[in-house]
């Protein structure tokens, strides 16, 4: 009797012929590469040629340097060199791809957890798919901030299993919407009878089981092999296959130890000659002949974790009755009587399972059926067609609702005030704690000074005395310049700082001339014209800039308009020396406090009655942004890690709060000057920067006692709290209050409306 009933061909859905892009980079692994991942990336990559014959197809793999030789079409990418990521991303954008779509594997990318590859993604403006192949609900601490970055730079995120999707909706906060789960794609075989295929293996006459895969210790091999012994007593003609390499790491590290051991146990057993390895990693065809001649497929995996499993996909592809451990993907993929689930390391609960349907024909021939109808729900043309959908109707910023930020006016100044000493506020911190090793700079306190004297409260009046005290010392009166680093023991390191940090603590005493306080408006004053006729022909182009911001605060005394005629017509200077086609900018390269040069001329413009610094001041803002705009249309700071580049493009990482609070700024100045409600939109979406609305999509500040982290690095945030980065938060907060009440609502209702886009047009 033929129990094996044919089941029609499901061919994939009709009228989704084209694809929704024309140019796709491909990231993963490929084959020779003897691992999972690049089987299934290069399944994926045929799978789109045939599906979508006009595509442009370009694959990527990371090379790990073990000599494997690739096919010419395929791009290597050297997974241990962070460099060649950033330049594979220009050579990604610059090819006209689309779009990418990333094969995701802790293990396969270079830096701690794979970081490198965030260097390629953040250095990429195209939309991004991934595919995640692992997602664990215990991840190193290296693993969840790797993942963060990931998730909060996809457009879309596909994973194999429901159980996956949970995690990541309960554990990350994944928008489902952005979340599709797509099963392991498989090869189309028809279903056959496993005697039609058992000759040409030499496997005629036995009721073969089977398990393959990259050999390892935790899938489980040993307890299968332990259960054979029942297994036999019953059915003699049973024989047991295992087919795969060791897996290559094991080899690496052991060579060929585990193989033996499983080899010994058999002999110990005596069921040696009636176990099968086949030790090589054989190719997908002959592979599938394997499968389709084997009766019963078994997984006795150990990690019950496990939310894909490529070789259990074939195995359902090709209508196996599967026995399984109930590891994630197995729980879904065989559920509802699709196979038979059995303790983890349970030899007898193995035997019991495989026995029983050896005994019984027509139950593992119903399973046979019930598997490979499954198994057509997970073809490769469905898998590939799936995987694109969300490139034909992308997601939008718009869209999303923007995380939550706070009132500027509600930002305590608990972290300022535990940083600060009866001498001034300590530079640098470990963590929370101040590091008094770094002791104090006049940067900082002239700063803490700026955001005491915008408040209005007692707290910050008492503590603004402490920081002008702390300017004052630093005042050397025989050279005409301001010190500025300090030992903790109240030793200044040197008789004058630099000029940047000259121009900073002008820009202080004209800002505290505004004081509320009549004794700091009064001292500010004095100290402001003593000071300013030494520093009115500052250099440093930041420090021109920034003194001539201290001098528009104090615009109608008469040493301002020296400053800020100087620092325009330095500005516009360079600005005609440094700009050429796409790089409207005032040096060849993007470095720290970048938007603070447009500001400069946009206020200076604005206090001399002269429009030429404000119309460039707004242009080379306008271009700043656009430097400044990431995938997503989320901000992202000009990256430290990426200064000194002439006239190339800004790197990702590592983002400073200082370049927030910058661009804050200068789009005040922008709103102020011009009226357009589009600068409030782009300063209402760099504040929400800091708190979470980032590359990583987690928050660097604190709300609550306004604290702030040193920023984003390519491996997560720098969680140190440094008075740079908490007083970059407070003056954001307070250049967020500038803008006055906003349109819509009152300014909570601003802060948490949903996010624009950067882009200004």
């Amino acid at each position: 009797m033929d129990i094996l009933q044919p089941i029609a061909d499901d061919p994939p859905s009709p009228g989704r012929q084209s694809c929704p892009i024309r140019h796709l980079a491909l990231i993963g692994n490929a084959l020779p590469r003897k691992c999972g991942l690049a089987t299934f990336t290069t399944h994926v990559a045929d799978a789109l040629r045939d599906r979508y014959p006009a595509l442009v197809l370009d694959h990527y793999a990371m090379d790990d340097g073990s000599g494997v030789t690739y096919a010419c079409d395929i791009r290597t990418i050297a997974a241990t060199d962070a460099a060649a990521h950033r330049s594979s991303a220009a050579k990604i954008d610059a090819s006209g791809a689309e779009a990418i779509w990333l094969q995701h594997e802790f293990g396969i990318f270079g830096g701690p957890a794979g970081s490198h590859i965030l260097e390629l993604l953040e250095a990429s403006r195209l939309p991004l798919i991934i595919t995640l192949h692992t997602v664990t609900d215990t991840p190193s601490d290296e693993e969840d901030v790797v993942l963060r970055r990931l998730l909060a730079r996809a457009e879309a995120v596909i994973v194999m299993a429901s159980r996956g999707a949970e995690i990541l909706r309960r554990r990350y906060s994944v928008d489902p919407r952005r979340m599709h789960i797509i099963p392991h794609g498989v090869p189309d075989r028809p279903l056959c009878r496993p005697d039609d295929m058992k000759e040409r293996f030499g496997w005629a006459g036995s009721k073969v089981l089977m398990t393959f895969g990259l050999l390892a210790p935790d899938k489980g091999i040993r307890h299968m092999i332990e259960a054979m012994p029942a297994i036999l007593a019953k059915h003699p003609d049973a024989t047991y296959a295992v087919v795969g390499a060791t897996h290559p790491n094991l080899v690496r590290h052991e060579g060929e130890a585990h193989r033996r051991s499983l080899e010994d146990r058999a002999v110990e057993l005596g069921i040696a000659d009636r176990l099968i390895f086949v030790d090589a990693f054989v190719e997908q065809e002959q592979l599938l002949d394997m499968l389709q001649a084997s009766d019963v497929y078994i997984t006795p995996y150990l990690n019950m974790n496990q939310v894909t499993s490529g070789t259990l996909s074939y195995a359902v592809a090709v209508g196996k009755p599967v026995v399984s451990t109930p590891y994630v993907h197995a729980r879904e993929i065989l559920a509802d009587d699709h196979g038979v689930l059995v303790p983890p390391a349970d030899p007898k609960a193995l035997a019991t399972a495989v026995t029983a349907l050896l005994d019984d024909d027509e139950r593992r021939a119903a399973l046979s059926r019930a598997a490979y109808g499954r198994g057509r729900t997970m073809l490769w043309p469905k898998v590939v067609e799936r995987a694109l959908a969300p490139l034909a109707v992308r997601r939008r910023p718009e869209g999303v609702k923007a995380p939550a930020s706070p009132s500027p006016s509600l930002l305590p100044l608990n972290a300022i005030t535990r940083m600060t000493d009866p001498v001034g506020m300590a530079q640098h911190a470990r963590l929370a704690v101040p590091d008094r090793d770094h002791g104090y700079c006049i940067d900082d306190n002239a700063r803490a000074l700026m955001v005491m004297v915008g408040r209005n409260d007692d707290e910050a009046r008492s503590l603004a005395f402490t920081y002008a005290a702390f300017v004052q010392h630093g005042w050397n009166r025989d050279i005409g310049r301001f010190r500025n680093f300090m030992s903790y023991d109240r030793r200044w390191l040197e008789p004058e700082g630099s000029e940047d940090s000259n121009g900073r603590t002008l820009w202080a005493l004209g800002f505290a001339t505004k004081a509320d306080d009549p004794g700091i408006r009064s001292w500010a004053r004095h100290l402001f014209e003593e000071s300013a006729p030494h520093l009115a022909a500052l250099h440093s182009p930041r420090a021109a800039a920034i003194s001539a911001l201290g001098a528009a605060e104090f615009s109608e005394h008469p040493l301002a308009a020296p400053l800020m005629r100087h620092s325009a017509e330095q500005l516009t200077k360079l600005h005609g020396q440094a700009s050429r086609a796409g790089w409207d900018w005032f040096e060849p390269v993007l470095a720290y406090d970048n938007a603070r040069l447009p500001e400069a001329l946009i206020r200076s413009g604005q206090a001399l009655g002269d429009s030429r610094p404000v119309e460039l001041g707004l242009r080379t803002l306008e271009w700043l942004i656009g430097r400044q705009t990431g995938p997503r249309s989320k901000f992202r700071p000009i990256g430290s890690n990426g200064f000194g580049r002439p006239y190339q493009p800004p790197l990702a990482f590592d983002q400073q709060p200082l370049e927030a609070a910058a661009t804050i700024a200068a789009a005040s100045a922008a709103f102020e000057a011009t009226g357009e409600r589009r600068w409030h939109d782009v300063a209402r979406q760099v504040f929400g920067w800091f708190f979470g609305d980032n590359d990583a999509g987690v928050p660097i500040a604190d709300p609550s006692d306004g604290s702030c982290c040193d920023g984003l690095m390519a491996t997560g945030i720098n969680r140190n709290q440094g008075a740079e980065s908490i007083l970059s938060l407070h003056l954001a907060a307070q250049s967020m209050q500038r803008f006055g009440k906003p349109v819509r609502g009152g300014q909570d209702d601003a802060m948490d409306a949903e996010a624009r886009p950067l882009a200004l047009h």
